[in-house]
């Protein structure tokens, strides 16, 4: 009877903390991000000028982005429509109770995972829609922070926790449903889009059954001895998106592998061959590959050495951002302005969306304005994430990214390394897959490693 009663102490104790937690986490304040008019803007390979907005023409190659072959973009316009377009995860409530937990909240502890998920969702992107492609209704979203942030926190604490003790859920009707926006479409192609982009944001849903939903990445972190209200760090994510996708058994995801370099060093033997696994002969073409370098920008802080080499990798049209932050909070990091990096938070706390049902909101998915934070905040410990189409692209990226290592080395070790052969080459243990344990014990002692030194996530 006494343990009876003290599972139910903690069982509310769980359900009061998550009700805190999914107030603190829903205050929207008014803030506003300031943009110069004089300096690009960077965004995931594409580079902005609003100096020549009301010219509304292309820019030369010499008016400040000096990294050749971008896509140079016009105005404010496009820039917001090209950033409400990635995908935005962020803390949510009220969804399906997490195995073996009382959990039905992640606010106060699952932001690495919620960028960790971001990330991953834009190589999706890139994979299946292409780094061109917007979202059409991107810009007919409510911008969250003209809402009355008062009435509606005080709103959202009550109702949050009478529903955490009660254990209801409300779900909310859509207001853009995929009827009325397939309607705005004059071809298959754009049809084709909007499907797919409905697709990816439903496999990060939040609910047990979701490819690459919470319950999932949960499961799979329970091998390396996560569990569910713990902190993840920025690599042990690295290496549980790489599981998640390797387990994903559906017919669109057979053509995508993720690889996670070993000890800041990716082996492009290793990477081919992940590349070339499992190809049948109904479909010979190489499989793409999201390549995860988990790394340290420095000790126990960033070192500013390493601002324009972060600044050159997120001018690359392949790369899928970077899983990092400051000090105790998360950040998907997916561009920069000047020394300021442009970033999309998760830690604003939302409703549980149901992704199964046909027309399911898409707003709550997208983020309807950036931030910046200076690069000088950044804690060191991040994952920066690349996407290569086909083994072509690899060698490619490869050659490129390592020009500009040696660049911003300095005469120093490089931040990462691409090195050939294999990893078994260099007499490291040979990792194989078990069945029953879905981390090998080398990737085990990795992952201890990682969460040890990595900063702590609140």
């Amino acid at each position: 009877m006494e343990a009876t009663g003290t599972d139910e102490v903690d069982k509310l104790k769980t359900k009061f903390i998550s009700a805190w937690n999914n107030m603190k986490y829903s205050w929207v304040l008014k803030t506003k991000t300031y943009f110069s008019r004089n300096s690009p803007v960077l965004l995931l390979g594409k580079c902005y000028h609003f100096k020549y907005e009301d010219e509304n023409k292309m820019l030369p190659a010499r008016s400040g982005c000096t990294i050749e072959d971008h896509i140079i973009a016009g105005n404010v316009e496009e820039f917001r429509k090209d950033f409400i377009s990635r995908i935005w995860l962020t803390y949510r409530e009220e969804f399906p109770q997490i195995e073996g937990s009382a959990l039905t909240t992640d606010c106060g502890w699952g932001c690495t995972l919620r960028t960790g998920q971001m990330l991953l969702a834009q190589g999706l992107i890139l994979h299946f829609l292409g780094r061109a492609w917007t979202w059409p209704d991107a810009l007919n979203i409510e911008n969250s922070d003209s809402e009355s942030w008062t009435s509606h926190t005080v709103k959202k604490f009550t109702a949050s926790f009478e529903a955490s003790l009660s254990g209801e859920r409300e779900l909310k009707t859509p207001t853009i449903s995929l009827k009325e926006t397939i309607r705005k479409y004059s071809d298959d192609h754009e049809i084709r889009n909007e499907i797919y982009h409905r697709k990816i944001i439903s496999w990060f849903g939040d609910s047990p059954l979701a490819f690459f939903g919470l319950h999932q990445l949960i499961e799979y972190g329970k091998k390396s001895g996560k569990k569910a209200g713990d902190w993840y760090g920025p690599a042990v994510v690295a290496h549980i998106l790489r599981k998640a996708v390797e387990e994903a058994r559906h017919p669109d995801l057979q053509g995508i592998t993720i690889y996670v370099a070993q000890d800041c060093t990716v082996y492009n033997s290793d990477v081919i061959d992940k590349q070339s696994a499992s190809m049948t002969s109904d479909n010979a073409d190489d499989k793409a590959v999201i390549i995860l370098v988990p790394v340290r920008l420095g000790g126990e802080r960033t070192n500013t050495d390493y601002l324009e080499f972060v600044k050159g990798i997120l001018s690359l049209e392949y790369c899928v951002g970077i899983i990092g932050g400051k000090p105790k909070q998360s950040y998907y990091f997916a561009g920069f302005q000047d020394d300021s990096l442009i970033y999309m938070d998760p830690h604003y706390c939302q409703s549980f969306v149901d992704v199964s049902i046909k027309d399911f909101p898409l707003e709550t998915f997208h983020c309807p304005s950036p931030k910046k934070m200076s690069f000088q905040k950044m804690d060191p410990s991040c994952t920066i994430g690349f996407y290569c189409r086909n083994v072509q692209d690899f060698k490619r990226a490869s050659e490129e990214i390592t020009k500009m290592l040696k660049i911003s080395s300095k005469e120093k070790y490089p931040l990462f390394t691409f090195v050939n052969g294999h990893s078994r080459d260099y007499d490291f243990t040979s990792t194989t897959t078990n069945e029953e344990d879905l981390f090998s014990e080398d990737e085990k002692k990795r992952l201890k490693r990682f969460s040890t030194e990595e900063f702590v996530l609140l």
